[in-house]
């Protein structure tokens, strides 16, 4: 999956949960279930779920009968957080080193690196107006926009 991919991923995963209210292991979404209502791969979606319970946004639970639950309420789940959960704007890359002796190639990387970590902070900053909660709720999330 493209690194492009991962937070609309996880960002439908999270709403998906919310929606079935999967709040409980009893209540636990399956990793197929939310590959059909995206349409993608179940094993995208588990790739994805693994950054978010290492974000501590959701817990999983493995096999057969597993799945994924939130472990907080749509209304605290931040789309920042999700974000940084699937490792921010990591799809706008990184610059490749400049050549040495070069005036452009040695402030290049540099110049660029900070451009992008400057558009990860624009976008965690804007998106953490914007919770889970307000995904399911579109006359809410246009009024954030």
């Amino acid at each position: 999956m493209s690194d492009s991919q991962r937070f609309p991923v996880a960002a439908h995963a999270l709403a998906y949960m919310a929606h079935k209210g999967a709040t409980t292991p009893d209540t636990a979404v399956s990793s197929s279930l939310l590959a059909a209502s995206m349409p993608t791969n179940p094993v995208v979606v588990r790739r994805v779920t693994a950054m978010l319970a290492r974000a501590g946004l959701i817990a999983t639970r493995p096999g057969a009968s597993g799945g994924c639950w939130l472990l907080h309420s749509p209304d605290d789940i931040g789309l920042d957080k999700v974000l940084r959960a699937v490792n921010g704007c990591a799809h706008l890359g990184c610059p490749p080193p400049g050549a040495k002796g070069c005036p452009v190639g040695e402030r290049i990387p540099r110049a660029v690196s900070a451009a992008i970590k400057a558009a990860d902070q624009a976008a965690a900053e804007r998106l953490a107006g914007i919770t889970v909660a307000d995904l399911l709720s579109e006359p809410e999330l246009a009024a954030v926009a």
